[in-house]
């Protein structure tokens, strides 16, 4: 058995208290769910009326193209306000390093816990759920946003109140945020899945990302063994005014679906990190469908792995990873270590979170460079993987598709220093010129 030592995030007001018996407050439990009455966003579609019924008093979206961005900051704001995360991330050092990527640098001292570390088993994907340990329905109704529900209608609504099912899909706080609008999605928060991927999930988290229609706004998923360390299935999100490096990566296709949605499939060609990129300008489901097979094919090899939702749901990015793994067996360099950078999706894709001051204040394109070089697997595991992740998104058209050899260089952006202050003027949509581009348009 694999583990290493590292100490938890705390993304709830009571993951310290989870060991309290009984429950004295409002939690998301079975104790205090059935009958709860909770604000409610509806996204277009079709669904059962244990969602969202005719009746309820639903506010419609009024036409605006921005409208669970404007219900995703008035209540994480809102929050803010209340005093319910640990630090103001919005005062955050950030900076953009010199160089051909423009990766991110943010200093996020408040972070760094003076707690002892804990042990964490990184050489097994696929871990049963245990009630024992710190879980979403530990978190109290305080810290919620909103429920993401499927609508009965073709528009999207919103309720400030209503009587929710005994299983929502929930959107609450990190009180820990690395960035302004840190968020966690988690999907049938009462069926305690794992954290293990699986179709309606990811096409959940895709809906969440598209919904928002916002192109700073990314979704993320870690699995076990790639620095997920709540095994309950969750998803994170948040803003970020500038490009991520990996999306200004050049990538080659390599294969195609030829269903209606049109999903493309890429590598990437120049980046530290060896990935996936997926893509369609089609049915998002669709997209969704065929990462989530490739993430079922990885995590049933017990292949540690990240995701990135990027551009409003229409590209996502699989990263299988290996440095938990290299770090248990000693293979890390000591001085990587020492900076307790832990390199999850936001990591790889860019954005470097520092938890010292002198780490921040020498951070170069080349360190980042060598820290996620650590992450990446080996050209020729990655072949091995990369063959069976194609096969296993195409499974159905493994017959008739054929691997490809075209590059495609992505388009580049010129990125600017940001802060929490550009983060969350680009969260309400007035993008800075780096970004102007609506990628949802």
């Amino acid at each position: 058995m694999l583990t290493i030592k590292r100490i938890p995030t705390l993304v709830s007001i009571y993951q310290d208290t989870v060991d309290r018996p009984g429950c004295e407050r409002s939690c998301l439990g079975m104790c205090c769910i059935p009958g709860a009455k909770l604000p409610v966003y509806a996204f277009p579609g079709t669904s059962s009326k244990d969602h969202l019924s005719d009746s309820d008093d639903c506010i419609p979206d009024a036409g605006g193209d921005l409208f669970l961005n404007e219900v995703i900051l008035a209540q994480w704001e809102e929050r803010l306000s209340r005093g319910l995360f640990r630090y103001d991330v919005t005062t955050c050092e950030t900076k953009v390093l010199p160089g051909d990527f423009g990766f991110i640098a943010q200093l996020n001292e408040g972070r760094h816990l003076k707690k002892r570390p804990t042990e964490f088993r990184v050489d097994q994907v696929l871990q049963p759920f245990d009630s024992k340990k710190f879980n979403f329905t530990k978190v109290g109704q305080e810290e919620v946003l909103f429920c993401f529900e499927m609508s009965t209608s073709e528009g999207s609504g919103y309720s400030e109140r209503m009587v929710v099912g005994d299983s929502p899909n929930v959107v609450v706080i990190n009180v820990s945020p690395i960035e302004y609008g840190h968020v966690l999605l988690v999907p049938k928060l009462q069926d305690c899945k794992p954290q293990r991927m699986d179709q309606e999930s990811l096409r959940l988290a895709v809906n969440f990302a598209a919904e928002a229609k916002n192109s700073s706004f990314r979704v993320g998923y870690n699995s076990l063994g790639a620095f997920a360390t709540i095994n309950h299935l969750h998803f994170q999100a948040y803003y970020l005014a500038v490009p991520f490096p990996v999306e200004r990566a050049s990538v080659k296709k390599i294969a195609s679906s030829k269903k209606p949605g049109g999903v493309k499939i890429f590598e990437l060609t120049d980046y530290a990190v060896l990935g996936l990129v997926y893509e369609s300008n089609g049915v998002l489901e669709e997209l969704a469908d065929c990462v989530s097979q490739a993430c079922i094919a990885l995590q049933d090899h017990n292949i540690p792995y990240n995701v990135l939702i990027s551009d409003c749901g229409r590209r996502i990015f699989i990263f299988p990873q290996c440095f938990a793994e290299k770090q248990a067996l000693g293979q890390v360099d000591p001085d990587i270590l020492d900076t307790q950078v832990n390199p999850a999706v936001w990591e790889i894709s860019g954005h470097i979170v520092l938890k010292r001051r002198e780490d921040y204040e020498s951070a170069t394109e080349t360190n980042a460079w060598r820290l996620l070089a650590e992450v990446s697997l080996s050209s020729e595991r990655f072949t091995e993987v990369k063959e069976m992740c194609v096969n296993a998104s195409l499974k159905e058209e493994s017959a008739s598709f054929q691997l490809e050899l075209l590059e495609v260089e992505m388009k580049h952006f010129s990125p600017k220093v940001t802060s929490g202050k550009g983060n969350r003027i680009a969260a309400k949509g007035l993008l800075s010129d780096a970004f102007a581009e609506d990628c949802c348009a």
